[in-house]
């Protein structure tokens, strides 16, 4: 199966997770993310402020609020094709942009460098055993762990986990994969 159909494939299994049963793993999600030693040790964390029937990073955000953490939040820049981060110090400080997204207005906040990101929450829809991921088709976050070096991981159900895909030559694997059973390596 291409990349396209098991995209494809993953946003009807996530959309038909019952609400009972998704914020269980949403809770254990994040509880089993804040225990980690990158958690911990990471003073700068970067996740993209979900929507719709992605897994809810507002309660992983908030956590990082109380922890005195600073939070930045991706700002899609679709001319260039890449990301930029920005400090997200309150959810006043997001915009609608196109597709509904939440992201950051910049003329509210400040960029971040990417070398400043402890922790890098990585997005995806379906992982495998390798920690290569499928996401939502754009390539932004791809072109961003390029040269990344800092810690980057990832938030799955294990539902979302297939023993193999075949990556593509530019796919950059996350280190680790959270589940709702705990951490996959």
């Amino acid at each position: 199966m291409d990349k396209k159909n098991l995209r494809k494939k993953a946003i009807t299994l996530l959309k038909n997770i019952p609400d009972s049963e998704r914020r269980k793993i949403e809770q254990k999600l994040k509880d089993n993310l804040v225990t980690t030693n990158a958690w911990k040790t990471a003073e700068v964390i970067g996740i993209t402020v979900s929507k719709g029937f992605e897994w809810d990073t507002k309660p992983i955000i908030q956590t990082a609020w109380k922890e005195g953490k600073t939070v930045c939040v991706p700002k899609c820049l679709p001319k260039e094709r890449k990301l930029d981060f920005y400090v997200l110090d309150t959810y006043d400080q997001l915009e609608t942009v196109f597709h509904d997204l939440l992201e950051p207005n910049p003329d509210a906040t400040e960029r971040v460098d990417k070398e400043m990101i402890d922790l890098l929450v990585v997005p995806g829809l379906l992982f495998d055993n390798n920690g290569f991921r499928i996401g939502f088709g754009g390539g932004y976050y791809d072109r961003f762990l390029t040269d990344f070096s800092n810690r980057k991981l990832s938030l799955a159900s294990t539902k979302q986990i297939v023993e193999h895909f075949p990556p593509d030559s530019f796919d950059i694997p996350v280190e680790s994969i959270i589940t709702e059973n705990g951490i996959l390596f």
